[in-house]
C-alpha cells in the first residue's frame, strides 16, 4: 500500500497556510476561545496565550508549554488553537522590550487564572516601573496589607503572565532575587536588561 504522502505531498509552508486558515476561520465563528503562540527571547521560548479579553498566560519553556496548554483547557475553555495572528501585537511588543525600545506593556490582559489577593498583587505589579525594583513588603505594604510579606511571594511565585506583568521587579527586602518561576537565571536576565544595578 503506497502512502498518501507519496501521493499527495504537504510542504511545511502548505501546513502552515492552512492552520493559519483554521485559525481564521474558528475566530470568525466564535469557536476559539484561546489562541496560542511561542515566540522566541532571550530568556528562551515563551508560549504566549490569549483569550477575547486578553493576554491570559505567558509561560517559560521550563514550565512544560503542553502542560500550560492542559491547565488553560481545564480552567479556561477547551477551545485551544495555534493561531499567531491574534498574539502578533504581544509578540512584537515583547520584540521591542527585549531590544530596549519598549518600557511598558500595552495590550489588554485576562487575569482570570489568579483570585483574591494573588490577583490583587498581579494587577499592581506593572505600576513597578522599569529599571525598579520593590520589595515583597513594599508591595505588601502598597496593596494595603503590610504583614501579607508571603502572599505576595505566592502571587509572584504564581503569577499566569511574567514579564508582561513585572514580578521579576520584586526583590528581599536584603536585595536578593527570591525565586522566579522563569529561574534565577531568567529573572536575572530581565534586571540586567532594565539596568537595574
Amino acid at each position: 500500500m503506497t502512502d498518501q504522502t507519496e501521493l499527495f505531498p504537504v510542504s511545511d509552508a502548505d501546513l502552515s497556510r492552512l492552520r493559519d486558515r483554521l485559525a481564521a476561520a474558528a475566530d470568525r465563528r466564535g469557536l476559539l476561545d484561546i489562541a496560542y503562540r511561542v515566540v522566541d527571547s532571550p530568556i528562551g521560548p515563551l508560549l504566549l496565550a490569549a483569550t477575547d479579553r486578553g493576554l491570559v498566560r505567558v509561560a517559560f519553556e521550563s514550565e512544560g508549554f503542553d502542560a500550560v496548554l492542559d491547565t488553560l483547557a481545564t480552567k479556561v475553555s477547551p477551545s485551544i488553537l495555534s493561531a499567531p495572528a491574534r498574539l502578533d501585537p504581544i509578540a512584537v511588543q515583547l520584540d521591542d522590550y527585549f531590544a530596549h525600545r519598549r518600557q511598558r506593556f500595552d495590550v489588554p490582559l485576562d487575569f482570570r487564572l489568579s483570585s483574591g489577593f494573588r490577583q490583587i498583587v498581579q494587577q499592581y505589579l506593572p505600576t513597578i516601573g522599569y529599571g525598579h525594583t520593590q520589595s515583597y513588603r513594599e508591595v505588601a505594604e502598597s496593596v494595603g496589607n503590610p504583614n501579607a510579606v508571603r502572599a505576595v511571594g505566592s502571587a509572584c511565585a504564581t503569577n499566569p503572565l511574567p514579564v508582561v506583568v513585572p514580578c521579576h521587579r520584586v526583590l528581599r527586602s536584603d536585595g536578593s532575587l527570591g525565586g522566579y518561576l522563569g529561574g534565577l537565571a531568567a529573572k536575572t536576565a530581565l534586571l540586567d536588561l532594565e539596568g537595574v544595578a
